[in-house]
């Protein structure tokens, strides 16, 4: 009885899955209740699967990769893949798909992956394409290379082990790679030529973000003493390091000089008029070269300080500061809120300083405060206030910090110094510690919806695996080829593996075709180490869905996929492995 309902659970599952007829997490959230209510599982054993390391890890990698990208030190290696490719979007892609391959079959591919999500993010707006074209690929080209050595995938080293516990012998380093290899190059050959065209085209919401004419500010800057800017053209002083950035006056006691009609050179105690984008504007300020006037002196961007934020306020048609000099404004007034920085449209340039301006309908204000204060402030009616702005900001003075703690991971997790799980978690505890990310950004850059849906699947593998669903799927399959030769039941043992592979973990499936496997080859009077290869290349063929493999569940949220996404190139590659898996394992491997 217990395997007809575990049965209906799984079938209603992967209906609600496809279909997405109600959201993916609470069908993740549907299983845990369903298991419980039907005394399947246990309260404890339904909900252990969010202890278990494969969410720890996920949720903690989103973190890592969310300071990445804050830090800038993914746009290194963005940049030189589009430089490398000289704008052109196919040979960018190609480079990302080689690149993550190669890396893949010798580094663990979650980190691999988790570093280029956020690559790929930046090379599709910069190339103007959809990431849901590149983000799926990308995975499956990391789980492609991960078969072809044996530390490509933990997969392969329980298979070593368990097939040396049986007295079969462990794998070599490279023995895989005899057909791995080619594998791996046709099925990125399908991902390069496919994936595009199959793909959805969604719009990133990375790209909106990005710093446009819209929105560019004018700020107050002074020219400190013994500042780097000093004798420098104030048209040109900013084009190498801020581009954004434009000089739209330079005022020295009472006189007003307008770059480049009047030719004047920077000097100290200068009030420069400038405008730019959020981003360069708070980059400058860190520098050092230019500060804020006076009375914003302490304004700081340390992210140590946990708590501060950058914002912009847009002043609506029924607000009570329209008419007000900015500087007269209770607004300015309170210590908890520093302006940075105007923005209007057809701003008259020729006002002395922001002291003189007066607060217009549509008026934009970019701010730094307090989160609490931020809390008070979203109530009134004087400002709408708009938070997306605060993600804009880019900390490059913390990327060498992000990338040796992101390489302290990698290493770490690839050598074996400690397993993946301690690594992930290290790792995200220094990016906040240090200020390459901050605590409110850590908990808004994990995706609830990823880490249901492994937790429920995790509780449904559970299940089958207590109550003998698995193993009775397993025998019945084999079944329906008794008395073939061994080729067919090899063919049958890879596409068994492949199946179960989407609905359980790959190391959950390793786990557990391994015995059957070789109980299947003694059976047959033909030596298991071909059925023992076939379980890695078949418990690796993880394509079809979204849940079979953690680097599929990383894309899933950056991608905006749906489940059914997977299927379009999935299919294709499983196929891929079956065939060549039938064709060449008992030739490399023979009977």
């Amino acid at each position: 009885m217990a395997i007809w309902i575990v049965s209906l659970i799984l079938i209603s599952t992967l209906v609600l899955l496809i279909t997405e007829r109600i959201p993916v997490d609470l069908t993740a959230i549907g299983i845990v209740v369903a298991l419980m209510v039907t005394g399947i599982l246990t309260p404890v054993e339904a909900v252990r699967g969010f202890a278990n390391p494969a969410v720890v890890t996920v949720a903690a990698m989103f973190l890592i990769s969310r300071a990445m990208i804050r830090t800038g030190a993914v746009g290194f290696i963005g940049q030189k893949v589009l430089a490398s490719s000289g704008g052109r979007a196919r040979l960018a892609y190609l480079m990302v798909l080689g690149i993550v391959a190669v890396a893949s079959a010798f580094i663990n591919n979650t980190p691999v992956v988790v570093l280029f999500i956020p690559v790929v993010l930046t090379l599709s707006c910069d190339l103007e394409i959809s990431p849901s074209k590149l983000l799926i690929p990308v995975s499956y080209a990391s789980i492609l290379a991960g078969t072809c050595t044996l530390i490509g995938t933990s997969t392969n080293i329980i298979v070593s082990d368990l097939s040396d516990m049986y007295a079969y012998g462990q794998l070599g380093m490279f023995e895989l790679s005899t057909l791995g290899v080619p594998i791996a190059i046709v099925g990125i050959a399908i991902l390069f030529f496919l994936g595009p065209r199959i793909l959805p085209g969604l719009v990133s919401p990375v790209c909106e973000l990005d710093d446009s004419e819209h929105r560019i500010y004018l700020a107050e800057l002074v020219v400190p003493k013994k500042s780097p800017l000093i004798g420098q053209a104030p048209e040109t002083v900013f084009d190498e390091r801020f581009a954004s950035v434009k000089v739209a006056e330079l005022i020295r006691y009472n006189h007003i000089y307008y770059p480049p009609r009047d030719s004047t050179r920077i000097s100290a105690d200068d009030l420069l008029l400038v405008r730019g984008s959020a981003n360069d504007l708070v980059e400058l300020l860190q520098d050092g070269g230019v500060e804020l006037t006076p009375s914003e002196k302490d304004l700081k961007f340390d992210r140590k300080d946990q708590e501060a934020v950058v914002v912009e306020l847009i002043i609506p048609p029924q607000s009570s500061l329209i008419g007000e000099r900015l500087y007269d404004t209770q607004l300015k007034r309170d210590p908890d809120v520093k302006i940075i920085a105007i923005k209007r449209i057809r701003l008259h340039w020729s006002e002395k300083n922001l002291e003189n301006v007066q607060l217009k309908n549509g008026d934009i204000l970019l701010i730094q405060c307090a989160v609490d204060k931020l809390d008070q402030m979203r109530g009134r009616a004087d400002f709408i206030i708009v938070e997306d702005v605060h993600d804009e900001i880019v900390l490059r003075r913390k990327a060498r910090q992000a990338l040796v703690i992101f390489a302290g991971v990698i290493v770490g997790a690839s050598t074996g110094l400690a397993d993946i799980l301690t690594c992930a978690l290290t790792g995200a505890f220094l990016m906040i510690l240090t200020g390459c990310l901050q605590l409110r950004d850590a908990y808004r850059a994990l995706q609830p919806n990823v880490l249901l849906l492994i937790a429920g699947t995790i509780a449904l593998g559970t299940a089958m695996e207590k109550t003998g669903a698995s193993q009775l799927y397993a025998e019945r399959f084999l079944g329906l080829f008794a008395g073939a030769g061994p080729a067919v039941v090899l063919a049958a043992f890879l596409l068994l593996t492949s199946i179960s592979t989407q609905l359980l973990s790959n190391n959950a499936t390793a786990v557990l075709l391994i015995p059957i496997a070789i109980s299947t080859a003694v059976g047959l009077g033909v030596h298991p180490k071909p059925f023992i290869i076939a379980v890695c290349f078949g418990a690796s063929a993880c394509f079809a869905s979204p849940i079979g493999y953690q680097t599929n569940l990383l894309v899933y949220g950056p991608g905006g996929y749906r489940f059914s996404d997977y299927l379009k190139l999935g299919i294709p590659l499983n196929l891929l492995v079956l065939v060549l898996g039938t064709v060449f394992i008992p030739v490399i491997w023979p009977f």
